[in-house]
């Protein structure tokens, strides 16, 4: 008799779980894009301009192992770098034999895309909107779902080389590479 009443506690307790419209909390930097400085990744495009040399100024994309290759200094590491550590990592690389005082300039010209998943219209990849929330980004992919859970979505986001998995409302901003998962609705 005890084995019947706890096996029907737990599955109360996972049916009441399933109706559960608070997500879990996020960790901090979920709902800090403003102020978080930007680290460009596999995926963006950037736009390098050294002043004078209007030859070695170009657009270059970062590799899928987060490098760009350029002129002269063959390939640089951009992976977790923001575009002021990079643009002083090219000029130091200039300086060495090619260059007498290079100053570069580098700016993300196009960011990584984002990826919407589930329970969403059109699933699939899609470039970045600065100022973007998990709710815009649902729009993009063209809405809702009949049976989409609207009341959080599954961010996955990698911070500092971790990749987190948490659940967040609709209202979190949204960073380029970030992957939304938009869950079914039990009920």
């Amino acid at each position: 008799m005890r084995l019947k009443h706890a096996l029907i506690a737990t599955l109360m307790s996972l049916v009441l779980s399933a109706c559960a419209t608070h997500p879990r909390v996020a960790p901090e930097f979920f709902g800090t894009e403003a102020r978080e400085t930007y680290t460009l990744a596999g995926g963006d495009r950037l736009r390098v301009i050294i002043f004078g040399q209007d030859s070695l100024s170009n657009s270059y994309s970062v590799d899928g192992s987060g490098r760009i290759s350029m002129p002269l200094i063959g390939l640089i590491d951009a992976q977790g770098r923001t575009t002021y550590a990079l643009a002083r990592q090219i000029e130091a690389k200039l300086r060495e034999g090619y260059l007498r005082e290079p100053k570069v300039s580098v700016e993300v010209e196009q960011y990584r895309p984002f990826f919407v998943l589930g329970e969403v219209t059109t699933s699939g990849q899609f470039p970045f909107v600065n100022n973007m929330t998990v709710q815009t980004a649902v729009a993009i992919a063209g809405g809702f779902s009949p049976r989409a859970n609207r009341n959080y979505a599954e961010l996955t986001r990698t911070h500092m080389g971790e990749t987190y998995v948490v659940e967040v409302p609709l209202t979190t901003p949204v960073r380029p590479g970030d992957t939304i998962v938009i869950k079914e609705r039990y009920f």
